[in-house]
């Protein structure tokens, strides 16, 4: 995985996001990340890493799936891994999921309440993918 500055990730926005990180992830135990920043938890060995405080993604050919009403754009990345961007809020939230855990998607439904706290204002990405 890839490390990301994020600028906001202390932002109020990315503070009521982290007041929503999951407990655990399926069966996934939180642990202690490197950055010090509430806007950044993890879970699991390899680790399940959350990110807020991303710019917005603008227009993507990556697929988009909705889950429990959040849009994710996902983006399969160069180690195998898949990165999930929240589409149309700001700041975005990121979730990346190391090639080790098979169906990467079915982790995404731990993330909606985290990934709810910002509202979807700036369009969904159906309109991209169309």
């Amino acid at each position: 995985m890839r490390a990301v500055p994020f600028g906001e990730s202390d932002s109020p926005a990315c503070e009521r996001v982290a007041d929503s990180w999951p407990a655990r992830v399926g069966n996934l135990e939180p642990r202690v990340t490197a950055v010090q920043s509430r806007g950044v938890a993890a879970w699991g060995d390899p680790p399940i890493v959350a990110r807020c405080g991303k710019a917005p993604l603008g227009p993507t050919e990556d697929p988009c799936i909705d889950i429990n009403g959040v849009d994710w754009v996902a983006t399969v990345l160069d180690d195998g891994g898949t990165m999930f961007t929240t589409y149309g809020r700001t700041p975005a939230v990121e979730v990346l999921v190391p090639a080790d855990y098979e169906t990467a998607p079915l982790w995404l439904p731990a993330f909606t309440d985290a990934a709810s706290a910002i509202d979807q204002t700036l369009g969904r990405c159906s309109a991209v993918t169309d």
